[in-house]
């Protein structure tokens, strides 16, 4: 098959890069919807909700695509460059289904509590954990 054109992608946490390379194809969940990039894209700037970000390093491979379960963020196209800044990003490979439902599980809790006036927990803080952990079993294929 023809290679197709690739383009620099970087998908950046507050913790660091969690993808640094050339990719044929990217797609970001969008705040209206599913945002997919080419090479040679029109520049772009959006707004990204939690969701799976798939990187296609061989758009003819389907062994070669990363997926990513990330959080709310910015995305830019710019020439042949693409940039996600978001709160987190787990690879998919690596996201551990029970620990992600224990952590939906005590948060849920946790936020019950709160809202039984038996905790002074920070409801904002609980319910990102909540979120962070129904992304992640959604992106692992586990339903929430």
């Amino acid at each position: 098959m023809a290679q197709h054109p690739k383009f620099s992608l970087s998908l950046v946490t507050p913790a660091g890069p969690a993808f640094e390379g050339e990719a044929e194809m990217v797609i970001v969940p969008g705040d209206a919807g599913e945002i997919g990039v080419l090479a040679r894209h029109a520049p772009l700037v959006a707004l990204l909700k939690a969701g799976s970000t798939r990187v296609y390093m061989d758009t003819d491979s389907p062994d070669e695509v990363r997926t990513f379960a990330t959080g709310p963020g910015f995305f830019q196209v710019l020439e042949d460059r693409a940039i996600a800044l978001v709160d987190d990003a787990v690879l998919a490979a690596d996201i551990d289904d029970a620990r992600a439902q224990q952590q939906l599980e005590d948060a849920q809790a946790e936020l019950d509590r709160v809202e039984a006036g038996d905790s002074t927990a920070d409801r904002w803080q609980l319910e990102q954990r909540i979120r962070h952990a129904e992304n992640q079993l959604r992106v692992s294929g586990r339903t929430v």
